[in-house]
């Protein structure tokens, strides 16, 4: 039995911006997970040196941030690749699936007279 025959005289569509985007999506994940990052590091380092409590909200009201910042960029960073798979795989070749003769595929079968 031959699964997955591809169409005959299917041409595959030329690859867009979706081939782009999965190419960058890794750098872009890179550097949206290292500015929220840099930006914990920048508020601990710019810190007073008496850590007072305000000081120490302020610490911890950026590192909430960031964490927020970072998995809301993943969140978005996933859902672009989801959309980039599923578009590569559409314009990729086109199958045959359960194919099979109908009976009356040539000459339609008369309808029915209504009652």
């Amino acid at each position: 039995m031959n699964w997955l025959r591809k169409l005959p005289g299917f041409q595959r569509s030329p690859p867009g911006l979706e081939w782009k985007l999965w190419r960058k999506l890794p750098a872009i994940l890179a550097a949206g997970t290292a500015l929220p990052l840099l930006g914990m590091l920048a508020v601990r380092l710019w810190a007073t040196e008496p850590m007072t409590a305000a000081t120490e909200r302020l610490i911890t009201l950026a590192d909430f941030f960031a964490i927020a910042l970072i998995v809301l960029h993943w969140t978005l960073v996933l859902t672009v690749a989801i959309g980039c798979v599923i578009v590569m795989l559409m314009k990729g070749p086109a199958y045959v699936a359960d194919g099979y003769e109908v009976s009356h595929s040539d000459r339609p079968r008369p309808s029915d007279p209504a009652p």
